[in-house]
This record gives structure tokens, C-alpha cells and sequence, in this order.
């Protein structure tokens, strides 16, 4: 395996974070409440879309001069 070299940036990853951001049981729970399986993959995709809104969130803090992200924060267009 070649070493990661210092310093560097990590290569951005656009299909977004890679550790889980959600429970799993309950998004699986909620799904089942509604009538409807869970596909092996729609907990990935959630949690993609889930770190896009989070990035997002603080992007718009951080350019109206706050580190605190707000409700008001996680606008869907």
C-alpha cells in the first residue's frame, strides 16, 4: 500500500461521508411505518444527501459570520 503524503488535502469524495450520520434502525423503522421495504442501499443514499445538508448548513453559517448552525440553516430549495 503506497504511503498518504504529508501535508496534502484528502481527495474530496462527492459521494459524500463516509461514516454513517444516521441510526439505522430507526430510518429502517420509520420506512416500515410508511408501508414500504429498505433497499440495501437507501440508507447510503440518505446519508449522502443528509452530509450535502449539513455541509451546506455550515457553509451558510460560516458566510453570514456564525459558527453556530441554525435551524433556519438547512434551507431546501
Amino acid at each position: 500500500m503506497a504511503k498518504a503524503k504529508k501535508g496534502g488535502k484528502a481527495p474530496a469524495r462527492s459521494a459524500g461521508p463516509t461514516e454513517m450520520l444516521l441510526v439505522g434502525s430507526k430510518v429502517r423503522a420509520a420506512i416500515k411505518a410508511g408501508g414500504c421495504n429498505t433497499a440495501g442501499d437507501a440508507l447510503d443514499g440518505l446519508n449522502s444527501y443528509v452530509g450535502w445538508l449539513v455541509k451546506q448548513a455550515t457553509q451558510r453559517a460560516s458566510s453570514n459570520g456564525r459558527k453556530t448552525v441554525r435551524a433556519h440553516d438547512f434551507v431546501i430549495m
